[in-house]
């Protein structure tokens, strides 16, 4: 039995749709962040479900890895084939299925990405609200839970898939969930493969939850002395119940990112980005409301705009904030990492955070969505400086240890994948133990993306 044998079994299956050429290879191996290229032996395309299935079915008789890929966009290494084997690119698995206008859901295969998705749905007054910044597929976005700017109002994957189709480690297909609202029927299978990160199985279906389009938008930003005033504006904004769409956190150091990347002209201080969402008279309201607490904070220069150019403008600013705070340091890579605690505690995990960065040899901007706790550090480093990387490993091991210090987790949502194995047994204690049972169960030849969020034999 080899990796060699399933890839010419799957060639007889597959055809062109397998590629064994290097430049595939390459690309399916890489990572946004600092993780050495890990190629796969080959990368198949299939088309629908009964493929995925054959192709599991074969690299398990050939004790062949199975990795899932959709658009690599992911932060800690998921799709890295340091074993080797057969990469499942979902690229062609890209439709809208069936929208169910009415009972507000809608039936999608899993390389779909998130921003094809709404132009498609632009014309049924709905909207999937998850927005991790990255144009990442629906299908990624399920197996490593994603969330984002959006999680405030809308939840995160766990609160917006309603049912799956997947393919299991032996070939086999299986739904989970259902289109209804609420269900007590057993156990929730759905929760335990959103999450996953593809060592359960190949997630090939999605039934997700939609929300109306907002009739008005109104988005705002105002800079602040001291990150302390920022997240208390954050905190009083929540328990007030101003219902926000949107509330990010930058930096100064991801100010000053954002004034030589997008020509921004903030001052180079801490910044919260906010967003309200709802009828003309409430946004407007809710805007209105918020900045008084601004003004109560000793926060300066707010500004709130209903202008979609002006609301564009601030949201494409966020979401390339990664390649923004990368050119702060000419040819840099980055680790990127991000931990999440309760919101009072937040403050506090951000400037020992930043102390820690500041005392450090390298940069290291920090932003976050500071409406439920979860912050990011990008870790600027130079390619192949072993030290600065080791640095940058020790400041992501004390915000680890800081974030369960502090009540938190260790990642709000970019996920374990092979970045942060090392933090799951102080994280879940004997917990990890039963996840192991359970992969043991469902996978006991290890083929599903293996060596990440588990460490197995």
């Amino acid at each position: 039995m080899s990796i060699q044998s399933a890839i010419a079994e799957l060639s007889l299956v597959l055809g062109d749709r397998l590629s064994s050429a290097k430049p595939d290879l390459e690309l399916h191996g890489q990572s946004e962040t600092h993780f050495t290229t890990m190629p796969p032996d080959a990368v198949a395309y299939p088309e629908n479900t009964d493929e995925v299935s054959k192709i599991v079915r074969i690299c398990a008789a050939q004790d062949c890895p199975v990795i899932g890929w959709g658009a690599g966009t992911s932060l800690e290494g998921h799709t890295s084939a340091f074993r080797g084997g057969v990469c499942v690119d979902f690229s062609r698995m890209n439709k809208v299925l069936v929208v169910n206008a009415e009972d507000m859901d809608v039936v999608v295969q899993p390389g779909i990405t998130r921003e094809d998705l709404n132009t498609d749905l632009r014309a049924t007054g709905l909207f999937f609200p998850v927005d991790p910044g990255a144009n990442a597929s629906i299908g990624g976005m399920a197996a490593t839970r994603a969330s984002g700017t959006t999680a405030v109002r809308y939840g995160t994957m766990r609160d917006n898939v309603r049912a799956l189709e997947v393919v299991l480690a032996d070939g086999r297909i299986i739904r989970t969930g259902s289109r209804a609202r609420k269900s007590s029927a057993g156990y929730d299978l759905t929760s335990l493969f959103v999450g996953s990160e593809g060592t359960l199985g190949l997630i090939t279906e999605l039934t997700l939850k939609l929300q109306g389009q907002p009739e008005a938008v109104a988005s705002a930003i105002c800079a602040f002395d001291a990150i302390e005033d920022a997240v208390n504006t954050v905190i009083t904004t929540i328990q007030m119940g101003i219902p926000m769409a949107r509330i990010e956190f930058v930096d100064s150091a991801t100010a000053t990112a954002f004034n030589i990347y997008a020509g921004a002209n903030m001052p180079e201080v801490p910044h919260l980005l906010v967003e309200f969402h709802g009828s003309d008279t409430s946004a407007s309201e809710d805007a209105r409301r918020f900045g008084e607490i601004v003004d109560d904070m000793g926060g300066k220069g707010f500004e709130w705009s209903t202008k979609a150019e002006d609301r564009r403008a601030l949201w494409a600013m966020r979401h390339n904030a990664y390649y923004a705070c990368l050119a702060l340091r000419r040819g840099a890579t980055a680790l990127v990492t991000d931990i999440c605690v309760p919101i009072s505690r937040l403050a506090e995990a951000i400037e020992e955070t930043r102390a820690d960065i500041t005392n450090s040899s390298i940069p290291g901007p920090i932003l976050g969505h500071v409406g439920d706790g979860n912050f990011h550090a990008i870790l600027l480093v130079e390619p192949g400086n072993t030290k600065e990387l080791e640095v940058a490993k020790d400041l992501s091991h004390r915000m680890a240890e800081r974030a369960l210090r502090l009540g938190g987790t260790i990642t709000g949502e970019h996920g374990v994948g092979m970045g942060k194995l090392d933090y799951m047994q102080a994280e879940h204690g004997d917990g990890w133990a039963v996840m192991g049972d359970i992969k043991r169960s469902l996978d006991p030849k290890n083929i599903m993306n293996p060596g990440k969020v588990l460490k197995l034999n």
